[in-house]
């Protein structure tokens, strides 16, 4: 270990107990701010986080390797030089939905509806509309399950460009988008006699 490491640098989590260290990490409001800042930009140098955010890029460098090492992100290419951009990094799995859904990802999400709304007048006219709906639908699982499947398969199609600038047409810029299908049983369901699955569908 250099003296420009620290222990908790070095030393990798155990996988058990990953997701909960990773979770810890981004409860660093600086860390969480970096990783907005990463999301809305593309990519995000120590300096430019610095100037983003205050303070120096010493400590942005740090908070960013930690956000790498957790693997939030990753280093993007780059020339030669001291410079050394971060960008989101890539899935290596399609996550599950309840993760993808934890309580981190919902105060996330939260937060920056709530900005969006306190800024929106004040963004350029065009942008000054979003696309925001609720419906209760009768569902069996399996239909529950296509129309998620449905939604994700939609939303892939322009995922790549979070991660490949280059293919972003002129004019785009991020949008968050955030759906969540749940089913609202009644309490006593799968009580007594009651099938704690809920798979009824008659096409099973």
């Amino acid at each position: 270990m250099t003296d420009a490491q620290t222990p908790d640098e070095t030393e990798a989590p155990q996988q058990g107990g990953f997701d909960r260290v990773a979770e810890e990490a981004l409860s660093h409001p600086v860390r969480a701010a970096l990783l907005d800042l990463v999301r809305r930009r593309g990519t995000l140098t120590a300096t430019e986080a610095a100037r983003e955010l205050g303070g120096n890029s010493g400590q942005h460098s740090f908070h960013l390797r930690q956000l790498a090492r957790y693997g939030f992100i990753e280093e993007a290419p780059h020339g030669p030089g001291r410079v050394r951009p971060w960008r989101l990094a890539a899935p290596v799995a399609e996550p599950e939905p309840q993760e993808e859904l934890s309580g981190l990802a919902r105060g996330l999400e939260d937060e920056a509806y709530r900005n969006w709304l306190a800024q929106r007048d004040r963004a350029p006219q065009r942008w000054r509309h979003d696309e925001a709906f609720s419906q209760v639908l009768y569902l069996t699982p399996r239909e529950l399950t296509e129309i998620g499947a449905a939604v994700r398969e939609l939303v892939n199609r322009y995922r790549h460009r979070e991660h490949r600038p280059l293919t972003r047409p002129p004019g785009s810029a991020p949008v968050a988008v955030v759906a969540r299908l749940f089913p609202l049983l009644e309490p006593d369901l799968a009580g007594p006699g009651g099938d704690p699955s809920g798979d009824t569908d008659p096409q099973s």
